[in-house]
């Protein structure tokens, strides 16, 4: 039986804080669609104290901007962009359109178009999230979305140049400095100076996340992305150090960022709260991190690796480390996650910066019912039909009887019809 040796916030509290941040993007949400372009100034302004002449950047102003980033950021930026690209590529290859007949004289198929337009937010507030630039924007183009546009805050009053530079190497087509809510709103929903889109994606803080969550349905979104999620499966084989290394390397994304160890070692978890305060001294990020464990960190103890499993699909958290003996184990057996780093040579920074896979992931529990975001997130599976005249009489006799099983006089109707014309 699984025992906790530490737990974190109850769903009551986070429901709780939740409910406030509901409140405060509804009301950013009515300015924008009420003022439009008058609002965007005055909450810019309020929110990051950033009042341009226009918050659209033009060629020139991006031009100077990665002139003024080092070669060695942009190599950097370059080579982790054709990870991405490339494994966004070989997931595009895989995704097929089918047409085949069903039986004689019935075609059916599918194609996968891709949406017209998309928003993408790249976040900077406490970080500058130059790798989200890869992961949203470099993706919709590789799924073959024709206007990509992004917003990305200012950062301390500055323009983020290394963030923008990442921006239009993946390929946007407007970038926009503006942040937050009214940023998310502004793609959404439009102004008089930003066309909308039929779709934004990307992560941000928790009214970034509640944004997305009010504004689909008038646009899609990728997922439903909170704080950050990240735990660790781990046994005997594990050691300490890099098992409270990778938790704090998560937990300082925010104070509200869960972490988790999932151990069949009893010694390991009754290590780690000392291993993470010796950490502690010394991470600059410390003060955030810290935060994040003490109110968000949970240590479970479980008898086997099955039990490890049954916990961990439970949870359904956005990284999972597995430092064990066997990690291919829960490659097979695990089902809730939205990535998975397998064995001590790889870890949740690497999926998140530069390996290849997105870090756009489901939390809060997501996992169950959606992978993160890929190239399929960008393309609608449209299905479509063709007939021979013989087909459609008999296909028509099957749908006459099933639409009076229903009551559907009208569409039995429909059916009707090509079977008096074509029998």
């Amino acid at each position: 039986m699984a025992t906790y040796l530490k737990l974190g916030k109850s769903e009551a509290e986070i429901q709780e804080a939740d409910s406030k941040v509901q409140d405060a993007v509804t009301n950013i949400i009515q300015d924008v669609e009420n003022r439009g372009d008058e609002a965007i100034v005055e909450l810019s302004d309020r929110f990051d104290k950033w009042t341009p002449d226009r918050f659209l950047l033009s060629e020139k102003e991006i031009e100077d901007i990665i002139a003024s980033v080092p070669d060695d950021v942009l190599e950097d930026i370059k080579f982790a962009q054709s990870q991405i690209r490339n494994f966004a590529e070989h997931q595009r290859e895989s995704i097929q359109d089918i047409e085949v007949e069903t039986r004689p004289g019935v075609v059916l198929g599918h194609k996968n178009i891709p949406v017209n337009s998309v928003g993408c937010y790249i976040p900077g507030g406490r970080y500058p999230m130059v790798a989200s630039s890869h992961m949203s924007i470099l993706t919709a183009k590789v799924a073959g979305v024709k206007r990509v546009i992004a917003c990305t805050p200012p950062s301390q009053g500055e323009i983020p140049a290394a963030t923008v530079a990442a921006m239009h190497l993946a390929g946007a087509d407007e970038i926009y400095i503006l942040g937050g809510v009214q940023a998310m709103t502004a793609m959404g929903v439009g102004t008089e100076t930003i066309e909308p889109v039929d779709m934004i994606v990307g992560p941000g803080n928790p009214f970034v996340a509640e944004a997305k969550r009010q504004l689909f349905g008038r646009v899609g979104i990728d997922l439903f992305a909170g704080p950050t999620e990240t735990l660790v499966i781990a046994d005997e084989s594990a050691d300490v150090e890099m098992v409270a290394t990778d938790l704090l390397g998560q937990a300082e994304h925010g104070p509200t960022s869960p972490g988790a160890l999932i151990t069949t070692s009893k010694q390991l978890a009754e290590s780690l709260e000392d291993e993470i305060s010796r950490q502690l001294e010394s991470l600059s990020t410390a003060e955030v991190a810290g935060a994040a464990w003490r109110d968000n960190g949970s240590i479970i103890l479980v008898d086997s690796l099955e039990e490890a499993v049954i916990e961990s699909d439970k949870l359904a958290y956005e990284h999972i480390e597995v430092l064990t003996e066997n990690p291919d184990y829960f490659l097979e057996n695990l089902t809730n996650y939205g990535a998975l780093f397998l064995g001590p040579e790889t870890n949740v920074a690497y999926g998140d910066k530069v390996i290849g896979t997105n870090h756009t992931l489901p939390t809060k529990k997501a996992a169950r019912y959606t992978g993160g975001l890929w190239v399929g997130k960008f393309l609608k599976n449209c299905t479509y039909q063709r007939a021979t005249q013989e087909a459609s009489a008999e296909i028509g006799q099957y749908a006459e009887r099933l639409c009076d099983l229903e009551g559907f006089m009208g569409h039995k109707e429909q059916a009707s019809l090509r079977v008096r014309r074509y029998s």
